[in-house]
């Protein structure tokens, strides 16, 4: 049998040739037209701690900030680049929603579990409701005109379009990231001490199935493809996009992402997926067809800066970054694709 080690010349061809691919690759990568593209920087003068979910206002231009650690929402003037308000005095804030029809903001504050709803305009407090603990996300039904809010450890509590509380979907853990079908009738809801997915059927208010992430764990973030039938799934152990078939629940793909991801956003304009991560860093992947997902780019951010909101009206990425050291709280807009 002849020896078939390369010889010292055409290891160092080869390693060259590699090399250049790789190069050839990563030009590709930063050409590519789905990179994000930093348009500017909106600074949070005095904001401290995490930063956590965010909500638009598209009509007025404003974006709504739920400073966890500041005790605060932070609200951003988009037309003028800059903090135009802020409500002062809550207890760990978590999610946000601005309801348009209504003109009301509902806040949900994780220490004391309420949720506040205040006039969109003059930011005053309307109304308090008790969730007992630990109010997190907010979602808007657009089928039924409901509120749910995810709280405590088992439950999405459901509210009416006058802001009364209607009922509450048990669960068994404490929800994280939420998605709700606007066909469907399914609510998909990570729960990530069951280290799963459960699939809750709206209309009955109970859960029907549970999903499994393949040996993929602390699942926050989730974005839905309905279309496609593709839910994505961010995981941090390992850090994973984990993407299930929706009419089957069976995973169909995992692809490595940046490090504690707390947002994920699918673009269905321009079929894009946005993770945003903790660890400094935008991923972003491409979907070329339901079974097939490619990584894009990788885009920078800022240490810590894991949450964040995608408006497509606006076509802007929104990074919220918090204060560490020298960097000082703000939001980074990045423009997609056009």
């Amino acid at each position: 049998m002849k020896n078939l080690s390369l010889s010292p010349f055409r290891t160092l061809v080869a390693a060259l040739c590699a090399g250049m691919l790789l190069a050839s690759c990563s030009r590709h990568a930063q050409a590519d037209p789905a990179l994000l593209t930093l348009e500017k920087e909106i600074v949070l003068p005095g904001v401290e701690g995490r930063i956590d979910h965010f909500s638009e206002d598209v009509r007025g231009k404003r974006l709504f900030a739920a400073a966890l650690g500041n005790g605060t929402v932070e609200v951003v003037d988009l037309k003028k680049g800059e903090r135009s308000a802020e409500i002062k005095g809550l207890k760990e804030p978590q999610g946000v929603y601005y309801n348009a029809k209504h003109g009301e903001l509902y806040v949900a504050s994780g220490g004391d579990g309420t949720l506040r709803i205040y006039d969109g305009t003059s930011l005053t407090l309307r109304q308090t409701l008790e969730f007992g603990n630990d109010a997190d996300n907010v979602r808007y039904d657009g089928r039924s005109g409901q509120i749910l809010v995810g709280f405590g450890s088992r439950g999405l509590g459901l509210l009416d379009a006058s802001a009364q509380k209607v009922g509450t979907t048990p669960l068994s853990s404490h929800p994280e990231s939420f998605q709700v079908e606007e066909e469907g009738s399914r609510i998909f809801v990570n729960v990530p001490k069951e280290f799963a997915v459960a699939v809750v059927d709206r209309l009955k208010h109970m859960v029907i199935a549970k999903w499994g992430l393949a040996w993929t764990f602390a699942n926050y973030p989730m974005a839905l493809d309905e279309e496609d039938k593709r839910l994505f799934v961010g995981c941090r152990l390992p850090a994973r996009l984990v993407v299930l078939n929706t009419d089957s629940g069976q995973v169909v793909g995992k692809l490595p992402i940046v490090g504690d991801a707390d947002e994920v956003f699918f673009d269905s304009a321009h079929r894009m997926i946005y993770v945003i991560g903790g660890e400094g860093f935008v991923d972003v992947f491409r979907l070329r067809d339901p079974d097939h997902l490619d990584k894009v780019a990788r885009v920078n951010s800022a240490p810590g800066a894991r949450t964040g909101l995608f408006v497509s009206v606006f076509n802007r990425l929104f990074v919220a970054v918090p204060h560490r050291g020298s960097q000082p709280a703000k939001v980074m807009v990045y423009e997609a694709p056009k």
